[in-house]
């Protein structure tokens, strides 16, 4: 699928992944529509992709919002959704307020933008979740954020198969890419990508056929192998990364 003169709906589209899919996009020839809570952070980044692109406040968890700005603007050939909440740190040392939110904004979030995706896509059109190499296996200090990828994972196979052939949905794993998320973190992150090549990246593997698109391979494999090992060996294996 082409994305000269496509119609494309970024769900978090103000910084990160969500921008640099934006900015990479309009350079295809795509009309770009960005969404977030914050208005002035979209207005700067359509004033960077230039005349032809709309910003509209939506909030995932809010799904009025959500179909207001689909009404305005769509139909769309594809939807993104990259909008996440994180807070890295033990699982149960989690702020209360923090993992409600976090669960809200990237399980709940996720179901609402498919539910609206799925009827403002022309047939065909692609509904583009985001998981995470967070979601291969539950490591220390994965807090509640790789939980919520997890789930993600599994929502974006039943809805595969459910919206298939009307909708193309795809999963996008990530490992570590250089955002404002990341940037809380206080460890190593191997492997670690920027945005601009992350959605270089996603960008192809969107064109092809692929259901997921996971990189960089040198951390998605060996996580990927943790999860398919027996728990008596890999749970041992994860223990090591305690800090």
């Amino acid at each position: 699928m082409a994305a000269t003169g496509e119609k494309i709906w970024i769900i978090g589209g103000g910084s990160g992944i969500g921008m640099a899919l934006a900015k990479a996009y309009a350079q295809r020839g795509a009309r770009i529509v960005v969404s977030g809570r914050k208005q002035d952070a979209l207005d700067a980044v359509v004033a960077e992709l230039g005349a032809g692109h709309a910003s509209v406040v939506a909030d995932v968890v809010d799904p009025v919002s959500l179909e207001r700005a689909a009404a305005a603007h769509g139909p769309f050939d594809r939807v993104i959704v990259t909008a996440a909440g994180y807070d890295p740190g033990p699982v149960l040392k989690a702020d209360q307020k923090k993992a409600e939110a976090i669960f809200a904004a990237n399980l709940t979030g996720t179901f609402n933008v498919a539910r609206c995706a799925a009827g403002n896509l022309r047939k065909g059109g692609q509904l583009v979740l985001f998981g995470s190499a967070a979601a291969l296996f539950g490591l220390p200090q994965g807090q509640v954020y790789s939980a919520t990828k997890a789930g993600i994972v599994n929502l974006a196979q039943s809805l595969r198969v459910e919206l298939a052939p009307e909708v193309d949905v795809r999963l996008v794993t990530p490992g570590f890419v250089r955002t404002p998320l990341t940037d809380q973190n206080d460890f190593d992150m191997p492997a670690l990508l920027e945005p601009e090549d992350a959605a270089q990246r996603i960008v192809r593997g969107l064109e092809g056929k692929s259901f997921e698109i996971a990189f960089p391979r040198r951390l998605i494999w060996p996580l990927r192998l943790l999860g398919i090992l027996p728990y008596a060996i890999s749970l041992p294996i994860a223990a090591k990364l305690k800090r």
